[in-house]
């Protein structure tokens, strides 16, 4: 970018916008990188500490799931008064319903209350479930995967934000100074016309017309500085500092070649955060398409156990006292292999597998669309930076030559060669080619920024520009 290089009046009138900048507000204000902002940001803004717990509670989801197949072991001990009057007799057990363990002994009806004791362990382990526990931790992690890219994109979007605000306020104090010194212009202009209005040699109308200019400047310089604030509000949301505060730090234009050469060598990148919660959303439906296969598969169960029980009506159907039953009497154990398999769940896996496959296919789309997006802001970049850096080669031309028209002007209008309107227009075209240059070295910034941001490369590109 030889513009930079290339008009030393240039740089030396943006050194002493940065120069005055720096002096009026260093005495109140605290200055800011645009590092120094988004880190602040990071550590402020609600909705990325939200999305840091979502990312924190889903790796906590990635433990509870492997804890998840360690051995069950109940334990129980159950004290009970009933009575034990039934009849011969299978049937299905229906929950709420407590049937009696007792057989058809007696031919009339019981209702005597008897205690009765039972403690019981068992435990229980899958000891082959056919990668179950593989995709169930698989699954967790691809979710935690993808809250972490959600984050990710959430705060690399807030980067972004932040990244425009930055330049659209650093252009506006730029600006904010050439108003100044459009203001000093015309106020310069009124002293002149003072004293040629009072030795006779311009008409009075001249000072009015001068004062309706200089007044019409300080209503744009007045508007300028309320944006700001404004925009220094917005800055405020974003990174909890106090907008009273704030006060950024200005690019040095000597960085901008070397900015030039770095940006220009940005690639696309692997991890840009904005494709890959993308890539996480469909490796998340893929590991539940997985997930809902091994669901149904067989499971082969280890397990065992051993109980006591004690009870007060003994063998001989001898109805004792009550506090008989509250001993252990009998002990006995189990243990064994057993295999499940549910026969008619094959329609529902078959139904759950295809919704996790088109959703898979969807994530797929998306990530398809993102992309194409993403090279398509590139691309609008890339000729943005060009068209930018085309002016940037041409505005210093202008600048110089309506610096010289002006002061020529001025010099003109002294003499009395020529009229009021000849001047203010010699201005106009003078603060239009500043505020012209701003804009566009500001275009420049933020077309690198945006291709930053498409090709994955923004930490970078942020912290290149440091104070």
């Amino acid at each position: 970018m030889k513009f930079h290089r290339s008009n030393y009046t240039l740089i030396f009138i943006l050194g002493l916008l940065l120069l005055c900048h720096h002096t009026l507000s260093a005495q109140t204000k605290s200055t800011f990188s645009l590092s120094e902002l988004v880190d602040s940001a990071q550590k402020h803004l609600p909705v990325l500490l939200q999305k840091q717990a979502l990312v924190n509670s889903a790796k906590a989801n990635v433990t509870d799931t492997r804890n998840s197949f360690l051995p069950k072991l109940n334990v129980g001990d159950e004290l009970s008064i009933a009575s034990s009057n039934d009849v011969e007799g299978s049937y299905i057990p229906m929950a709420g319903i407590l049937r009696t363990t007792s057989g058809s002994i007696r031919a009339d009806n019981n209702y005597h209350a008897q205690t009765g004791n039972i403690v019981s362990a068992y435990a229980e382990y899958d000891l082959v479930n056919f990668g179950l526990r593989g995709a169930k931790v698989e699954n967790a992690v691809a979710y935690a995967n993808l809250q972490q890219a959600d984050f990710d994109k959430e705060v690399y979007i807030v980067k972004l934000q932040i990244g425009k605000l930055y330049f659209n306020i650093l252009k506006n104090l730029y600006q904010l100074q050439i108003d100044q010194q459009n203001i000093q212009r015309y106020q310069s202009v009124n002293t002149i016309i003072g004293a040629l209005t009072g030795s006779g040699i311009k008409p009075g109308v001249d000072s009015s017309l001068a004062k309706a200019e200089l007044s019409k400047i300080k209503v744009s310089y007045n508007q300028r500085a309320g944006a700001i604030k404004q925009m220094q509000q917005q800055l405020s949301f974003l990174t909890g500092i106090n907008a009273t505060q704030i006060n950024i730090d200005t690019l040095r234009k000597d960085d901008d070649v070397v900015a030039s050469h770095l940006f220009s060598k940005l690639a696309d990148s692997t991890a840009n955060p904005l494709l890959d919660y993308f890539t996480r959303q469909k490796a998340l439906y893929q590991s539940a398409e997985t997930l809902v296969k091994k669901s149904y598969l067989p499971k082969i169960i280890l397990s065992g156990g051993g109980w006591g029980r004690g009870s007060s009506i003994q063998y001989n159907d001898d109805y004792r006292s009550l506090g008989s039953g509250l001993g252990y009497q009998r002990f006995n154990y189990a243990a064994g292999i057993g295999i499940t398999y549910d026969l008619v769940n094959i329609v529902h896996r078959k139904d759950k597998v295809a919704v996790n496959h088109y959703q898979s296919q969807a994530a797929g789309f998306d990530f398809e669309q993102q992309k194409l997006a993403l090279r398509n802001a590139n691309n609008q970049a890339l000729q943005a930076i060009q068209t930018a850096e085309q002016n940037l080669n041409e505005l210093p031309i202008q600048l110089q030559a309506a610096t010289d028209v002006y002061n020529q002007k001025e010099a003109q209008y002294k003499a009395g060669v020529i009229n009021l309107i000849d001047l203010t227009t010699a201005s106009f075209v003078l603060y239009s080619a500043q505020l012209n240059y701003v804009e566009t070295l500001n275009d420049w910034y933020v077309a690198n920024l945006d291709r930053a941001a498409s090709t994955g490369n923004l930490d970078l590109f942020i912290q290149t520009i440091k104070r």
